[in-house]
């Protein structure tokens, strides 16, 4: 087990008003899985990657890394668990302008322990896995969006990390690409890779295992991909995990898309 949640609760507090982001949310997330997150705009789900990222603490409840009760630790373990544990991809990729793509790819490195020396010869070989050996000195305005969001990727997997958290990662790409992108994440899971998408399309969340919906701040369903999206997506595309395609004859359905709100 790589995630496990007991009861999060995450309260703001506004004048006098109480607002819960998240209501008793328990999930289990195991090694190798790939799992999206949905739900409409208010629905808790990127209050709860936020979460699962280290990037804020929940005001009640548990929430375990490979093992590690994270509510027990101080802001500096937490932020080494967040930096060698964790890797994160953006919608609006977060590259630096100034730095070309190996050194983008190597800032993480600046705060996580080990072989400094070796930090180029890393950045490089992530970069090689992502498909961008040779624009390694291209510079973020230099690249198109697609190689902008591979480039953040190779960041984001540079430290090997436990989980891949990915925020509406394809948002800001034309279909082509996003598919371009899809692609390389189905290959970082099948090498072993654990990965969450926080996303509103159920085209995206078709390529993932497991369907997480969130409402009010609740797990509203917890489902394989598959069986969420029949009747949502193409079926081909509703089949494409857990065997589905190879197991019988799709669900009929029209190539419908529900439209969601953004991220909450």
């Amino acid at each position: 087990m790589i995630i496990h949640t007991e009861q999060l609760r995450k309260i703001y507090v506004m004048g006098v008003e109480r607002i819960a982001a998240l209501d008793g949310v328990s999930i289990d997330i195991e090694t190798n899985e790939y799992v999206a997150i949905m739900g409409s705009s208010g629905s808790g789900k990127s209050t709860l990657m936020n979460i699962l990222g280290c990037l804020d603490r929940s005001t009640s409840g548990k929430y375990f890394l490979n093992g590690q009760n994270i509510r027990s630790l101080t802001s500096a373990q937490i932020a080494r668990v967040r930096n060698e544990q964790i890797g994160f991809v953006f919608q609006s990729f977060e590259l630096l302008s100034r730095m070309n793509a190996v050194r983008n790819v190597e800032m993480p490195l600046l705060y996580s322990r080990g072989d400094w020396s070796a930090r180029r010869r890393k950045a490089r070989a992530a970069l090689e896995r992502v498909g961008l050996g040779d624009r390694m000195r291209h510079r973020p305005n230099q690249l198109s969006g697609g190689q902008k969001q591979r480039v953040a990727i190779a960041r984001a997997i540079l430290n090997k990390p436990a989980i891949l958290l990915a925020d509406e990662p394809t948002g800001n790409l034309d279909s082509a690409t996003t598919r371009e992108i899809l692609e390389l994440f189905d290959q970082l899971h099948a090498d072993g890779q654990t990965i969450i998408i926080v996303t509103h399309e159920n085209d995206v969340a078709a390529h993932c295992q497991r369907i997480i919906r969130l409402r009010d701040g609740k797990v509203d369903s917890d489902r394989p991909a598959a069986e969420d999206l029949a009747g949502r997506v193409h079926p081909e595309i509703a089949n494409r995990r857990n065997g589905a395609a190879r197991t019988g004859p799709a669900v009929a359905a029209a190539p419908v898309r529900t439209p969601e709100a953004g991220s909450c």
